[in-house]
């Protein structure tokens, strides 16, 4: 399996304090790893330095998807952000335009210009989350659990190697959480990675992935168990 984000000895730091010291893990194609800690623990910052938010100033290897985070320049970050979909808590839709509109946008700003191509991706990811009959919804037309579906549909866009899930079930009922956690190990069997942080541990316990621990300024590997295909 190829792996795609490699750090070892990785320092993280917000506002010139340490969050995170001797961050060393590895994720590989098809894997899927849940991100735990408490509130302020480091989660959020970590996925941040992922795709190139949070800058990575040391460490003795900090490499994502063949792009090396240490000696990344500002205007390779674009190239790193299109192999890499990014889920929110709070969706971060725009409210003005329709499900088509937001996802076409999206196409367009990352250099799409055929419109039929542009047309036939967009099916094709509402066809995966299960929305192909939403397109023409406005989002505050859309519960949050169709939202989230969205975002997710919006994150797959470019075909990203790997998503970045940030509490993607915080704003959620528990059962639309369950259902939002179930479509995301899916993606893994269709050779996607994902990296979801999350505080809900009965979701970690019913969607069994690999564990990273943030606690006490270390990410710790907790336990590891295989992803079955959902």
């Amino acid at each position: 399996m190829s792996v795609i984000v490699n750090y070892k000895g990785v320092e993280i730091e917000r506002a010139e304090k340490s969050v995170l010291k001797g961050v060393t893990f590895s994720l590989s194609k098809g894997e899927f790893h849940y991100l735990v800690g408490r509130v302020g623990s480091g989660k959020s910052s970590l996925l941040k330095t992922i795709y190139a938010d949070v800058p990575v100033n040391v460490g003795e290897t900090a490499e994502v998807m063949g792009f090396d985070l240490l000696t990344l320049k500002k205007k390779k970050i674009p190239y790193l952000r299109r192999k890499i979909g990014i889920v929110f808590q709070d969706f971060q839709l725009l409210q003005d335009r329709s499900v088509n509109e937001n996802l076409r946008f999206v196409l367009r700003a990352t250099g799409w210009k055929n419109k039929s191509e542009i047309e036939d991706r967009i099916e094709e990811v509402l066809e995966m989350v299960g929305m192909a009959n939403k397109s023409y919804k406005m989002p505050h037309e859309l519960s949050g659990g169709e939202q989230q579906r969205i975002v997710i549909a919006r994150a797959l866009l470019n075909k990203p190697d790997l998503i970045l899930a940030d509490e993607p079930t915080g704003n959620l009922d528990p059962q639309t959480g369950t259902q939002i956690v179930s479509l995301l190990h899916q993606l893994t069997t269709k050779g996607h990675s994902v990296v979801m942080a999350t505080h809900n541990m009965q979701l970690v316990e019913e969607y069994p992935g690999n564990v990273l621990r943030c606690e006490d300024k270390r990410l710790i590997i907790e336990k590891q168990h295989i992803t079955k295909a959902y």
